[in-house]
């Protein structure tokens, strides 16, 4: 799938998992740029976003149409880089070129376990 300028990355991907009824579907590759991020770093409560110019460095996770995980990492003008997990608010600049693949053996949803506060990864064989 191509984004274009304005798009919201996290907005878009899994607006697309839902139209295609993706039920395990993972990111291959992505290149691209933002002019504004919105990331949540290792640890911390709440994310952290800025508005400029970055260029997407990597792109990686699992999405479906139950619920998805992904990470991002962007670099700026001068080539700092940062990475976390992907929020809403990742604008596209120019474009985002992803490559996505999926399984219809699988199905991935996202549930409390009981290891973490959180819903984790279940993997599902059909």
């Amino acid at each position: 799938m191509r984004l274009l300028p304005g798009q919201d990355l996290i907005e878009t991907i899994e607006k697309f998992a839902e139209q295609k009824k993706i039920k395990a579907g993972w990111i291959s590759t992505c290149a691209g740029s933002l002019t504004q991020y919105n990331i949540r770093f290792a640890n911390q409560p709440e994310g952290s976003s800025d508005i400029g110019h970055y260029e997407i460095v990597s792109l990686t996770g699992t999405i479906s149409a139950n619920g998805s995980h992904l990470h991002i990492s962007v670099s700026d003008s001068t080539g700092k880089t940062i990475g976390g997990h992907l929020l809403r608010g990742c604008k596209i600049y120019t474009t985002a070129e992803i490559v996505m693949l999926s399984s219809s053996t699988f199905q991935f949803n996202r549930e409390k376990d009981g290891t973490t506060p959180w819903e984790e990864l279940q993997i599902i064989e059909n």
